[in-house]
């Protein structure tokens, strides 16, 4: 017979020990949920963690002087025209673009705001510690970690479920009236790379190399970096 202990004033069988040839208890089956709370911080923290990586990445980009992606190439044309600080202008036409989708009914979330004032806050404080690379293999050495950068900032910004950025929002907001995402995306890359062409942004293999790769890395990251559960 098993040893017997005493709790709460209570006689009861000893747990079974597996060297003696008796069953073991098995525990409950499944991993342990997550606190809400604690999903909340996660959420949270790849929110913002993106959001300011995000930045990062489009300081690299500048820095390496190749090329940017077709938003930054409009970005960086109109900062050079009107003088205000690069971040300045990322928000500024964040909340352009943002006031667009009123009219294509688009709601915006914490991570649609967040976007519009953390990511320009982040790439002004970047490139103000960021040197200048002349060598030709570290300004590609630049550029290349933007670009994958770029791509675990998205999916961390993305997978936290706080919301799309203005400009992935004004996409979704056009592909709701009946257009492809594709074709959206399409018309909207060309249209904002030739106005900051225009303006005087850098357009080069760094464009044509983030156009390729961001697909790609985005959709990897945005598996890895998805919290799973509800949004609450």
């Amino acid at each position: 017979m098993a040893t017997t202990f005493t709790r709460a004033g209570r006689t009861e069988p000893a747990t079974p020990d597996p060297a003696f040839g008796l069953t073991p208890v098995r525990a409950p089956e499944g991993p342990p949920r997550r606190a809400p709370g604690r999903r909340l911080v996660r959420r949270l923290a790849g929110l913002y963690a993106g959001l300011a990586l995000f930045g990062v990445s489009m300081a690299l980009m500048i820095a390496a002087g190749l090329g940017l992606p077709s938003w930054d190439v409009l970005h960086q044309g109109l900062a050079a025209r009107t003088g205000l600080p690069f971040g300045w202008i990322v928000i500024g036409v964040g909340a352009v673009v943002l006031a667009l989708w009123i009219p294509l009914r688009q709601r915006p979330g914490l991570g649609t705001v967040s976007n519009v004032i953390v990511v320009g806050l982040a790439v002004d404080a970047a490139s103000a510690v960021l040197p200048t690379p002349d060598h030709p293999a570290a300004r590609a050495g630049f550029l290349l970690a933007g670009i994958l950068l770029n791509g675990v900032a998205t999916g961390l910004y993305i997978g936290a479920r706080f919301g799309a950025g203005p400009r992935d929002g004004l996409m979704t907001g056009l592909a709701a009236r009946g257009i492809s995402i594709r074709a959206a995306r399409t018309i909207l890359e060309l249209a904002v790379l030739a106005a900051g062409w225009a303006l005087g942004g850098t357009a080069g293999l760094g464009t044509l190399l983030y156009a390729v790769g961001i697909g790609p890395l985005a959709q990897y990251f945005i598996r890895v970096f998805t919290v799973k559960g509800d949004n609450s």
